[in-house]
């Protein structure tokens, strides 16, 4: 039994993430009035600061921005339901956490708060229970986690061996 839970929970987690994700889309892109409620609260509480703009439609965290993240996560999340792209999944899980941490960050140490929108607190659940969800499918998929931040270390660190002269050079035989 443990076995098939352990199997088939990265697919519950990348599905329910995804849902939620492409669900909100509607108000993100949309410019609805709970999203104005929202990412105007955080920028006038960046303003407060002197980094005001930050979450206006064309900051750096503005909800296009974040919604694309979350689009661009949700899309990582259902292709990697296919086996042939397993390692999207791991990779759109890691958009997911990031982008979630960051929300439940900014709904528990912002004026923000739990209950923005007088939902009960439906959208601070949400983002719980996502980052949850990507949290779990990351250790669930840790090795090609560290597969692909190995591969990320490779690509943007020089290799120890090719910048040693002495590895380099080889000595030729006369």
């Amino acid at each position: 039994m443990f076995d098939k839970i352990k199997a088939y929970a990265p697919y519950v987690f990348s599905l329910i993430a995804s849902a939620v994700f492409l669900d909100s889309l509607r108000y993100k892109f949309t410019n609805a009035p709970e999203t104005q409620v929202i990412f105007g609260r955080l920028d006038a509480w960046a303003g407060s600061f002197g980094a005001g703009g930050l979450f206006a439609q064309s900051g750096l965290f503005s909800q296009y921005v974040i919604g694309t993240a979350e689009l661009v996560a949700s899309a990582l999340l259902l292709l990697g339901v296919f086996p042939a792209f397993r390692r999207l999944q791991t990779l759109g899980a890691l958009i997911a956490v990031a982008v979630m941490s960051g929300a439940v960050s900014f709904h528990l140490l912002t004026p923000l708060g739990i209950d923005p929108n007088n939902d009960g607190g439906g959208l601070f659940a949400m983002a719980v229970t996502v980052w949850t969800g990507s949290l779990l499918l990351l250790i669930a998929r840790r090795r090609t986690l560290l597969s692909i931040l190995g591969g990320l270390r490779a690509a943007i660190l020089p290799d120890p061996a090719s910048t040693n002269p002495i590895a380099t050079t080889r000595i030729h035989p006369v």
